[in-house]
């Protein structure tokens, strides 16, 4: 099987591409990206063909998806402050672009794989969220990503193309970057710890996420296409952890061996309070996915920062057993 990951230099993308390279059932591995957030560097010293373009670009999906047995859709213009700023940008990405690509699949009948995300659910309260729950995005963003699930499972349902669209919720781990504006808060909080930086808090600590190591996520993501799931509804890719931010600082404060200097800041925009996922479903359909532990995933992304060149100079994390 050869496989197409949109997206396939950024930190999702590559580290799927990966493990697809890794997999005996797949032959060539290729990834389409346009660099805006993705890097070529990510996919250094891998068998993967890198094609860099744009979603947004019908005649060159045309010509990649061509080669392909299989389409996994995670190219995004993600974050949510990047969509306030920008909300026509993230739409033309993130909802446009998905049906670029589903139209191209449409017409060689390409089974498609696509993220979504928890922020689909935004303002909805009941915890944890499962995949039944009325949305109510809270952000350009989180509504751009709604429109992505939904196409999705539109041309599956209109075309009777093999779909699955999973909602990610808070991934982290290796190649996620910091050095950036609109960092997520894992990398954003190692690199203030690594550099001895003041650690910023947006509001008072206590909203909690449902962080989901990479490695977990590209394992599903590679079942999901070498045994051609299918579902006509979204699914919840997390296994309803609930931390708060406060406390993963502090886990990272022990990782690292390094105080904290939090700063508390005021609360942003198009944040949700809390999320949690009900993970009955993504259990059912995935019986023998195996969680890595959000301290075993702290720790392995703290070491993945260390061999970074920019951390190289600084002192040794402090040891830990997970």
């Amino acid at each position: 099987m050869n496989v197409l990951v949109t997206g396939g230099a950024g930190f999702i993308g590559a580290n799927l591409c990966q493990e697809l390279a890794s997999r005996p059932a797949v032959g060539k591995v290729i990834a389409l990206d346009d660099l805006s957030t993705g890097s070529a560097a990510n996919l250094a010293g891998t068998d993967v063909e890198l094609i860099e373009g744009s979603i947004l670009d019908p005649d060159l999906l045309e010509s990649v998806v061509a080669k392909a047995d299989a389409v996994v859709h995670l190219a995004a213009r993600p974050s949510v402050p990047r969509s306030l700023a920008d909300p026509v940008a993230s739409h033309n990405v993130n909802a446009t672009g998905t049906v670029y690509v589903l139209e191209a699949c449409r017409h060689r009948h390409i089974p498609v794989v696509a993220a979504s995300s928890s922020s689909v659910y935004g303002a909805v309260s009941v915890l944890p969220k499962h995949e039944e729950l009325p949305t109510q995005p809270l952000s350009p963003y989180a509504a751009s990503k709604l429109a992505t699930e939904s196409y999705v499972l539109a041309y599956g349902a209109s075309f009777d193309l093999r779909v699955l669209a999973f909602r990610f919720f808070n991934v982290y781990g290796p190649l996620q970057s910091a050095g950036h504006a609109y960092a997520a808060v894992i990398p954003a909080f190692i690199d203030a710890l690594l550099r001895g930086r003041p650690l910023r808090i947006f509001g008072d600590g206590l909203q909690t996420r449902d962080f989901t190591y990479v490695g977990t996520v590209v394992r599903v993501l590679a079942d999901a296409v070498l045994s051609k799931v299918t579902y006509p509804s979204p699914v919840n890719l997390a296994f309803g952890t609930r931390v708060p931010l406060i406390d993963l600082a502090q886990q990272l404060e022990e990782i690292v061996g390094s105080p904290a200097d939090i700063r508390h800041e005021e609360a942003r925009a198009g944040d949700v309070r809390h999320s949690q996922a009900a993970d009955g479903l993504l259990r059912g359909l995935f019986p023998d996915v195996d969680q890595v532990s959000l301290p075993r995933g702290l720790a392995e992304t703290v070491r993945w920062f260390r061999t970074l060149p920019e951390y190289e100079a600084l002192p040794p994390a402090q040891s830990l057993t997970v």
